[in-house]
């Protein structure tokens, strides 16, 4: 994706494409020899985007991405597969949508009433899974996605504040800019409780993405025919679709991306890659990486204090959609060394 000249705001600088440009390489300078280790975190697309989430303060962009690369390394996003998470998806409760919106966005659905575990890991591995496979699937000239929380059969007993947090955190600090609308449709009142309760957790620039969109009322319909072809979008969202949720359907469509992303990845390869749970059921505890409160202004600091295990680095590290296409085990390993040398000042 080529450099695109951003219009400026109160909140954002407004920089050349020869600025932007700059920008990106003082980036690739502080991290450093990694950062030909790791191409595809490092292209120009995925620094910008750093950039931009830390309002293009080089150091500050540099020390996120930093953490991510060692989050990505760990947690292994593109070794996900569909059967470790079809547990978590039989509800649908978070799932792409078939459609995309007018401006060519993918398409997220939450339904946090359909909530069908108690499993904190196993939830957060299903998102991460959901958030691949739509980055997978943007169109070249498109990086954004839109999400729509569907509140049916949500109340309290739903919420964890603990999984909201480290949720926020993931796709915040690993997933910048990514959002392109959150659209909270008609949340019931005891909502507004719980959004004081996380309102913390969230960027404020991320917070100013979110609608709240109630279907009685006008304004809230036309919002949602400007970004919709109300034709394909979900009836639940005042949309003509009434096909809803199939498992059945989805999980063939998600098996089906997934030989996808294997077949680009393991150019070749007939074997499928290890599964992740697979290689994760020795482990009796887990948290993501660095997970804090991180603020707009953070300089995501607290991920450097985790050291990564380098035992549990897989020797067959490669392909990363996330982070890296063609890292060898010895590379991979490598790369953490080269993150956990010293402080990205």
């Amino acid at each position: 994706m080529s450099i695109r000249k951003l219009q400026g705001s109160s909140t954002e600088k407004s920089l050349s494409e020869q600025e932007q440009l700059a920008k990106i390489n003082d980036v690739r300078k502080i991290l450093g020899p990694v950062a030909d280790k790791l191409p595809v975190l490092c292209s120009d697309a995925s620094i910008s985007r750093y950039l931009r989430a830390r309002n293009w303060n080089t150091k500050k962009a540099a020390k996120m991405l930093k953490n991510t690369m060692k989050w990505s390394l760990e947690f292994k996003p593109e070794k996900i597969q569909w059967e470790d998470i079809s547990n978590e998806a039989a509800t649908g409760k978070v799932y792409r949508a078939n459609y995309l919106d007018k401006k060519g966005r993918a398409v997220l659905i939450f339904r946090p009433g359909f909530q069908n575990t108690s499993d904190i890991r196993g939830q957060i591995r299903h998102i991460v899974y959901c958030m691949e496979n739509a980055v997978m699937t943007l169109n070249p000239d498109q990086e954004q996605m839109v999400w729509l929380i569907d509140f049916q059969g949500w109340t309290m007993s739903c919420i964890s504040v603990k999984a909201a947090r480290e949720t926020a955190y993931i796709l915040q600090n690993h997933y910048p800019e990514r959002l392109g609308a959150g659209i909270l449709y008609n949340p019931p009142k005891v909502f507004e409780s719980f959004w004081t309760l996380v309102k913390p957790f969230i960027e404020p620039k991320t917070y100013k993405k979110v609608r709240f969109v109630y279907s009685k009322e006008p304004q809230s319909q036309k919002l949602m025919e400007e970004l919709f072809d109300m034709d394909k979008l979900d009836c639940t969202f005042g949309g003509r679709n009434s096909a809803g949720f199939n498992y059945e359907a989805y999980a063939q469509w998600m098996r089906e991306d997934d030989k996808k992303r294997f077949d680009m990845m393991y150019p070749g390869s007939s074997s499928p890659p290890p599964s992740i749970v697979s290689e994760s059921q020795s482990s009796e505890t887990w948290t993501p990486s660095g997970i804090s409160v991180a603020s707009d202004e953070d300089d995501c600091s607290s991920g450097d204090e985790k050291t990564l295990n380098l035992e549990n680095i897989d020797e067959k590290t490669q392909g990363l959609p996330l982070s890296c296409e063609d890292v060898t085990g010895s590379e991979a390993v490598d790369a953490v060394k080269e993150l956990e040398k010293g402080e990205l000042a």
